[in-house]
């Protein structure tokens, strides 16, 4: 992904890590991982792991909202050759696509995935086996795709993996509806966060996901995400090593809101923030089914993408596309 020039304000070397070495490499040496792994296990017991807070035993298999119990349903394991160039590089990323998303989105893309029992139960040993199997491939990072709902199991995986050999980055891909207390469970074992900043008021996020408290969650999120990882960073070879890499869909008709997020991601994080301002919303699931949601039944106006790139460069960010 290529950034706007904005006059260079810093050198480009200020954003490479050279040395590098995954943020959970001490981990095993310190004897860490098997308490993480306990903690993260415990919280499925009671479980607010996401924003929806349950509260159901999912260790004694009772389901709340996601739908997911003990195990995590993974849908498919890849390496993905259509994310950011700084993230598929040459080899691709490796994804893991979770079902049941936290959200329900109704015009997600992959509504098939995200909002139906799509895939296999896979327990911590297979998690693990996924992860080097993409790391053996030649992945450049994990790259965990909506994984909100099923954290304490990414974080029993990633231990495992980690026990294993695991050496790559591990992205955490997210429609940013996380809870701070989850995201510190990652802290430590997650290089780059990946949030999509979907709304910025209550009354969007509530008719088109299903979560009207949204926009207050996901800048609490995201500004955990910023502390704990920083603006995005990278090899000599050009792919991402560490930071947040925010994303933001631009939505037909939702315009004051682009601008709104744009403004809060280059103010209260940093004007160096890394954004992907993506295109890519088409009418889909519920809005083709059922369409009572007229407002949406198109795709961006080429008017209404320039207006979001003119709005990134007005609020001051500069590494955006």
């Amino acid at each position: 992904m290529e950034t706007r020039d904005r006059g260079n304000r810093h050198p480009v070397r200020d954003y490479i890590l050279d040395p590098w070495e995954p943020v959970y490499a001490t981990l095993p040496a310190r004897g860490e991982l098997p308490q993480r792994a306990a903690e993260a296990r415990d919280r499925l017991r009671h479980c607010t792991t996401c924003p929806r807070a349950c509260q159901v035993d999912r260790m004694d298999g009772e389901l709340g909202y996601c739908r997911t119990g003990r195990d995590a349903l993974v849908s498919s394991a890849f390496p993905h050759h259509g994310e950011e160039d700084c993230l598929r590089g040459t080899h691709g990323s490796g994804t893991i696509f979770y079902s049941m998303c936290n959200l329900r989105c109704v015009f997600c893309q992959n509504a098939d995935i995200s909002q139906q029992l799509s895939g296999a139960m896979c327990g911590l040993r297979p998690l693990a086996d996924m992860m080097l199997s993409l790391q053996g491939a030649g992945c450049h990072n994990i790259n965990l795709v909506t994984p909100s709902h099923v954290v304490p199991q990414v974080v029993e995986g990633l231990c495992r993996a980690i026990e294993r050999g695991l050496s790559l980055p591990v992205v955490y891909n997210t429609s940013a509806y996380d809870t701070v207390a989850a995201l510190r469970l990652l802290e430590g074992l997650v290089d780059i966060y990946m949030p999509d900043f979907k709304y910025w008021t209550p009354a969007s996020a509530r008719r088109y996901s299903d979560a009207e408290d949204y926009p207050d969650v996901a800048r609490a999120a995201i500004e955990e995400m910023h502390r704990q990882v920083g603006v995005l960073r990278f090899d000599e070879r050009g792919n991402a090593r560490r930071g947040v890499l925010a994303r933001h869909l631009v939505m037909p008709g939702l315009g004051e809101e682009t601008r709104a997020i744009l403004r809060w991601l280059a103010e209260c994080l940093s004007p160096d923030t890394f954004v992907n301002i993506m295109g890519q919303y088409r009418p889909a699931h519920r809005v083709l089914a059922e369409e009572p949601y007229p407002e949406i039944a198109r795709r961006p106006k080429g008017s209404e993408m320039e207006a979001a790139l003119a709005a990134a460069e007005d609020a001051g960010l500069w590494r955006f596309a």
